[in-house]
């Protein structure tokens, strides 16, 4: 059902209907405030294996090594390029800087929606309940307090939100249609979910020349042209890391649990976790209500969703591409047809159930990202004390800031669980090692064990395959103290094979 709401030329003329607009001052303020608590929130969030290999990533690009050609990489390339400036000045904090990064981009992500909403005519009021609500999402809230492949492309994909809107509006300028072009590919070099909602976009201003198609894509070609460059390089590792592994992997691995892997348990779940927060609630108050113009942000919606539904098995961060459109309509919506008491009320009542899971995870009393820091401190002394300096295999690289990195672990525990997604020789070639083909490890001077296991969301079943081996090859067992960590270091290492490679 269309129809036509009253629509202000402006925002300011839309401020101007329920008050003034908020000041810029004011407007700085309250984004430092959101920001300040998105950081507290990530430093409190515990510990999560999903984080090592773009923490490991960050530090191996810092070091000068190439993404698919020197290390494995599972993801499309763009965030270990951008975040390696960052690991080479945090050094041993690279962790918790990453952390803190991600946080800023989810307040950046929070902000760019409240701002589409105001171009596309809401009210403050509304774009600010509609922002507001979308901060309590847990799957935004998860997915910006870890150190993971999600806030970056987010941030893109909202921030290009307001030139979305004002292109839908009015007749777009060049400068919209290039910006627009290139947060779009940004988000898609970053993680390929978003591939779905940037060529949707991109296959709209098709139909019409004054959304400027051309424009759009001169936008795009400095990350194509990164993308490109390395699939040329190194075409068998950008294949498997971007296409084989993420299609082939979590089926090999739930093999076991095929639940996990039915129609019915995406479903259960994809409903869970829009309803963990007000996405579902969203869905529901938005449905049959638009402008004409709104029709792209239901688009982009839908794109979201359907890149969603395409893994398996769908865990909540694979519902984020949908959620920046989605409160932008909401607040729209709610500018035009102002919600209800009721509607007002299961609107905190889906908040505080979005916000639920972040608290239980952040009510420990202690700061997990200290203690990691802690520990990985600990590690770095004992490895000092047995003077190991070469590189460190371990499942858990994000201990590992300060020391050299075996590439081979750049994924964490992600390829090493799988047992027959590569042969022997592609092994090889790809600088991977699976546990089923634990012998092509060969005998590294050190091995970390201890950071893969359900403390960290991960599996200890891996784990303790590594030192199975490492003590069946005869290293030597040195625990960590006070930690969880156990470095197993060969007897035939020289103790001081190579030269001190912190960044």
């Amino acid at each position: 059902m269309e129809h036509t709401a009253p629509q202000p030329c402006s925002p300011a003329k839309a401020g101007a209907q329920t008050g003034h607009p908020p000041s810029r001052v004011n407007m700085l303020l309250a984004f430092a405030a959101l920001a300040m608590i998105l950081m507290t929130l990530a430093l409190l969030r515990p510990v999560d294996h999903d984080e090592s290999q773009y923490v490991a990533a960050a530090i191996l690009t810092a070091q000068g090594l190439l993404p698919y050609k020197d290390f494995a990489y599972l993801q499309t390339p763009l965030q270990p390029y951008l975040f390696a400036p960052i690991a080479a000045l945090a050094g041993t904090w690279t962790w918790p800087a990453l952390r803190i990064t991600n946080a800023l981009l989810g307040a950046a992500t929070i902000a760019a929606v409240h701002h589409a909403a105001r171009i596309g005519g809401a009210s403050t009021r509304a774009a600010t309940f509609a922002a507001a609500l979308f901060a309590t999402s847990d799957i935004l809230l998860f997915s910006i307090g870890t150190a993971r492949n999600d806030a970056f492309p987010a941030a893109c994909l909202a921030l290009a939100l307001p030139a979305i809107v004002r292109t839908a509006r009015d007749q777009a300028s060049r400068r919209d249609a290039i910006l627009i072009g290139a947060l779009l590919a940004a988000a898609a070099t970053a993680k390929i979910s978003y591939a779905l909602p940037a060529l949707t976009y991109g296959i709209w201003t098709l139909f019409r020349a004054d959304r400027r198609p051309w424009w759009t894509l001169l936008g795009t070609l400095p990350f194509v042209a990164l993308t490109t460059a390395l699939l040329i390089q190194a075409p068998e590792g950008f294949l498997f890391g971007v296409i084989s592994f993420p299609g082939q992997a979590p089926t090999e691995w739930y093999q076991a649990h095929p639940w996990k892997l039915s129609n019915t348990a995406k479903i259960i779940d994809i409903l869970k976790f829009l309803a963990l927060g007000p996405a579902l609630l969203a869905i529901v108050a938005t449905a049959g209500k638009r402008d004409r113009w709104h029709r792209i942000l239901d688009l982009l919606i839908l794109a979201g969703l359907i890149a969603a539904l395409a893994p398996v098995p769908t865990w909540r961060q694979y519902l984020l591409p949908m959620l920046p459109a989605l409160f932008v309509r909401l607040a729209l919506v709610w500018h035009a047809h102002p919600p209800g008491k009721a509607m007002r009320i299961a609107a905190v009542a889906f908040a505080c159930a979005g916000l639920a899971p972040t608290v239980e995870a952040v009510a420990s009393g202690r700061i997990p990202m200290l203690d990691a820091m802690r520990d990985a401190a600990v590690v770095r002394e004992i490895l000092d004390r047995e003077h190991v300096t070469g590189p460190v295999a371990t499942l858990s690289p994000q201990f590992l800031p300060g020391r050299a990195i075996d590439p081979r672990f750049a994924t964490g525990p992600f390829y090493f669980r799988s047992t027959a997604l590569l042969n022997a020789d592609q092994e090889r070639q790809l600088r991977l090692v699976s546990h089923a083909r634990i012998a092509l490890l060969g005998q590294p001077p050190v091995i970390l064990t201890g950071g893969e296991g359900a403390w960290s969301s991960g599996d200890d079943r891996i784990d303790a395959a590594l030192a199975t081996y490492a003590i069946r090859e005869g290293y030597r067992a040195v625990p960590v103290p006070d930690t969880r960590f156990t470095l197993y270091v060969a007897r035939h290492a020289s103790p001081r094979s190579a030269p001190h490679n912190s960044p």
